[in-house]
């Protein structure tokens, strides 16, 4: 059994050469644009909001202030946007991350066919989609908020925001792990429990996908690439067992 955290994280690179394979590209830009145009819409919004507010609020003495207030402003919508960004882009993406997990796994299986996309398919995948993702933000509420409580506390918050990363890992792997998995009727606790089989190797895929999510503009592509990644990863490391 390979139990490597570096193997772990290779299965995420592995993914990123798949999105761009012929029959699986539409399951990536499809999913992406659609965030992407909700992403831009929230700031357009935000700005136009913040622009409003201190037209209203700050006098005309502390109109100098404005130029400090704007990159405050991009400053936070950047953090803010970061985890909206993840958990809309989760939402909106899980049918299709479905769909796109399996063809790559017909892919690896050399089984990929080109067929026209089926709507009444596809339609009958949004609620289960979205009902897997309510029940992974509640597994993520229960045992994250506990964590985020610590990081309140001082000494206490530096152990704490190591812990922290480890459970953002855990829960990526969860997340994305959960598509191909999912595609083969595995519930979600059983789900847990194989992973936990093979921790060291889930956590260097979650380690990995943690540190691509860091980094801007790669972190809008993260998504797909870890959908991928964790279904090779599902062929080569879970599927028999």
């Amino acid at each position: 059994m390979n139990n490597n955290p570096f193997t772990g994280a290779g299965y995420l690179f592995r993914g990123l050469g798949l999105i761009m394979k012929p029959g699986i590209r539409p399951f990536v830009f499809i999913p992406l644009l659609i965030n992407t145009l909700i992403f831009a819409a929230l700031i357009i919004y935000s700005a136009g909001q913040f622009d409003q507010w201190i037209n209203w609020f700050l006098p005309d003495v502390l109109k100098w202030l404005e130029w400090l207030l704007w990159p405050l402003f991009a400053v936070t919508i950047s953090i803010i946007g970061f985890f909206t960004f993840i958990h809309v882009g989760n939402f909106v993406g899980a049918p299709f991350n479905g769909l796109l997990s399996e063809k790559v796994e017909q892919h690896l299986k050399g089984t990929l066919k080109k067929s026209p996309f089926q709507w009444g398919r596809f339609l009958s995948t949004l609620w289960p989609a979205f009902l897997a993702e309510i029940q992974k933000i509640i597994y993520f509420l229960l045992r994250g908020l506990p964590i985020l409580l610590l990081l309140l506390i001082p000494a206490v918050n530096v152990a704490a925001s190591f812990l922290w990363m480890g459970f953002s890992a855990w829960m990526l792997s969860l997340e994305y792990a959960d598509y191909p998995m999912a595609n083969h009727d595995i519930l979600f606790s059983d789900q847990r429990k194989r992973l936990q089989e093979k921790k060291w190797l889930v956590f260097g895929f979650g380690g990995a996908a943690l540190f691509l999510l860091m980094i801007p503009v790669l972190n809008f592509f993260v998504m797909p690439i870890a959908v991928a990644g964790a279904t090779v990863m599902w062929v080569e490391q879970f599927e028999q067992s």
